[in-house]
C-alpha cells in the first residue's frame, strides 16, 4: 500500500515538475511483528555514522546491529522491562568520541511509548553530565550530535548538568514548545465547540492525517520540504472542508441531537485511525528530514527542530487571535460562537461561519500535525493523534470550552504539567498528571480557566 502511494504522489509531481518517486523500502518482518523498539540516528555533526554497532540486552534478548549508511539503527523487542543498550566504541571512526563515556552503556524502561529513542552525544568531554539513563530514553536524556528524540511526545530538549535548577530550566522550555504545539490543533476544537456545540472527538485523527501526508511527502516521495508543507496543508484545509459538507452540516440539517453526532464522531475517529494504520502500518515511521544541530544554550540543550515549531507556532497563534479579533469573518466567528441564532438574525451566514471555522481547524490542526512530527524527532505513528487527544480536551476544557485564548492558555499549562512532573515522576505517569489537575481546576473553576458560568449546564 505503502508503494501506491508513493506511485500516486509520483504521477501529481511529474504533472506538476517532474518529481521522481522514492518508494520505501518494507520493514523487516521482525520489525513489523514487533510491539516495541529501540531506535536512533548516530552522527557526528550532520554526517551519519555507518557501520557502528549498537547492542541491546535484557529479558532474553541479545542483539546487535550495525548503523545503515544514514546512520540510522533499530532493535524490535517484543516484551516490556529494563533494557541495557550499549555503544561499541570501538568501531567509530577515528577522532569520533563520546562527550560522556558514561553514555556508552545505559539501562532504559519500555512499556510507555512503542518506541524509544536512544541519544549518544559526541564531542569533547564536558562537565558532569547525567549518569545512567532515563526511563523513557528521551524526555530526560540530553539530546547531542549522535541522536534525535523518541516519538510519542518527548521533546529533544536536555540539560548540560545534573542539577535541580538545570534540569527544571530545560523542563520548562520543553513544556512550552509542547503545550504551543498543543494549542494549534487545540484551537480548533475549542472553535468547532463554540459553532456547533460538538465535540469532534476525531479531531486527532486530523492532526495524524497532517503527519501522514507529511510524511508522504517528504520521505515515500522526495519533494522538497516547502513543497510538502503546501500540499500538507491544503490537503488538511480540504479534509476539513469535507468533514463539514460530507458529515456535519447533513447532520444539521437533520437536527440529529448532539449526543448522537458525538457517537458519530468516535466512530469515525476508530474508522480513520485504523485507515491510517492500514496505509502506513503499525510501527513507528521515520521521517527524511533532518532535526537539525543541536544547540547549547547555556544549561540547556535543544534540538533546531524544537526552535523552529516553537517560532512558527507562536506566529501562527498570533495570526489566528488577529484574524478572530480584527476581520469581519474572525468578528462573525466570535458572534456565532456566542449565540448562533442571533448572529443569524442579524444577517450572519452561520452555515458559511461554521464551514470556514472547519477549514481553519483542519488547516490549524494539519499543520500542528507537522510540527509535532518534527518536534518529537521526525517520526510519525498511526495513531499519534489519539494519544493525546485527552490531552487536547484537557487543554480546551481547562481553558474554558468556547474560547481561543482559553485553549491556549489551557494547553500551555497541560505541556508544562506534563514536562515538569517527569522530574518526580516516572515519564509514564505525566500525561496522568495533566488530567489530575484538570479533575481538581473543574472542581473549583467548573466553566475553565477563561470560561464563562452560562456555558456550563
Amino acid at each position: 500500500m505503502r508503494r501506491a502511494i508513493a506511485v500516486a504522489l509520483a504521477v501529481m509531481g511529474m504533472v506538476a515538475g517532474g518529481a521522481t518517486a522514492v518508494a520505501a523500502a518494507p520493514l523487516p518482518l521482525t520489525e513489523q511483528a514487533a510491539p516495541y523498539n529501540f531506535n536512533g540516528i548516530v552522527r557526528d555533526g550532520q554526517t551519519p555514522l555507518e557501520g557502528v554497532e549498537i547492542s541491546v540486552t535484557g529479558n532474553g534478548v541479545d542483539e546487535t546491529v550495525a548503523t545503515g549508511a544514514d546512520g540510522r539503527w533499530t532493535v524490535p523487542i517484543q516484551e516490556t522491562g529494563t533494557y541495557t543498550v550499549s555503544i561499541d566504541t570501538a568501531t567509530l571512526p577515528e577522532g569520533v568520541t563520546l562527550r560522556d563515556p558514561s553514555f556508552e552503556s545505559r539501562e532504559f524502561e519500555v512499556g510507555g511509548s512503542s518506541s524509544v529513542g536512544v541519544l549518544f552525544p559526541f564531542g569533547q568531554a564536558a562537565a558532569p553530565a547525567p549518569s545512567g539513563g532515563s526511563g523513557d530514553g528521551g524526555a530526560s536524556t540530553p539530546p547531542g550530535e549522535g541522536e534525535g528524540a523518541a516519538p510519542g511526545g518527548e521533546a529533544t530538549t536536555g540539560s548540560t548538568s545534573n542539577d535541580f535548577g538545570s534540569q527544571l530550566l530545560s523542563r520548562v522550555i520543553s513544556g512550552l514548545n509542547f503545550g504551543l504545539l498543543l494549542a494549534l490543533a487545540a484551537i480548533g476544537i475549542t472553535l468547532i465547540f463554540g459553532t456547533t456545540g460538538v465535540n469532534n472527538f476525531a479531531h486527532g485523527e486530523l492532526l495524524t492525517f497532517g503527519g501522514v501526508v507529511f510524511y508522504a511527502t517528504t520521505t515515500l516521495v522526495n519533494w522538497p520540504v516547502w513543497i510538502a508543507i503546501v500540499v500538507t496543508l491544503a490537503a488538511s484545509a480540504a479534509i476539513g472542508w469535507m468533514h463539514d459538507w460530507a458529515i456535519f452540516k447533513p447532520l444539521r440539517k437533520r437536527r440529529v441531537g448532539l449526543v448522537q453526532v458525538l457517537i458519530v464522531t468516535i466512530g469515525l475517529s476508530i474508522a480513520l485511525r485504523y485507515f491510517f494504520q492500514f496505509l502506513i502500518g503499525g510501527g513507528t515511521e521515520g521521517l527524511s528530514v533532518d532535526p537539525g544541530p543541536v544547540l547549547e544554550v547555556g544549561p540547556v540543550l535543544m534540538r533546531t527542530s524544537n526552535v523552529v515549531s516553537t517560532a512558527i507556532a507562536i506566529v501562527v497563534l498570533v495570526a489566528v487571535g488577529l484574524f478572530l479579533t480584527r476581520t469581519r469573518i474572525g468578528k462573525a466567528t466570535r458572534a456565532v460562537s456566542d449565540n448562533a441564532s442571533l448572529a443569524s438574525a442579524s444577517g450572519i451566514d452561520v452555515d458559511k461561519v461554521i464551514r470556514i471555522v472547519w477549514v481553519l481547524a483542519g488547516l490549524l490542526t494539519g499543520g500542528a500535525g507537522i510540527l509535532y512530527t518534527y518536534f518529537i524527532g521526525a517520526n510519525i505513528k498511526w495513531d499519534v493523534g489519539f494519544t493525546i487527544l485527552l490531552l487536547l480536551f484537557a487543554g480546551v476544557t481547562l481553558g474554558g470550552l468556547g474560547s481561543a485564548f482559553g485553549a491556549l492558555v489551557g494547553a500551555v499549562i497541560i505541556g508544562l504539567v506534563t514536562e515538569i512532573s517527569t522530574l518526580f515522576l516516572a515519564p509514564d505517569l505525566r500525561y496522568a498528571i495533566a488530567l489530575l489537575v484538570l479533575i481538581l481546576v473543574l472542581l473549583f473553576r467548573p466553566q475553565g480557566i477563561l470560561g464563562r458560568r452560562e456555558r456550563i449546564g
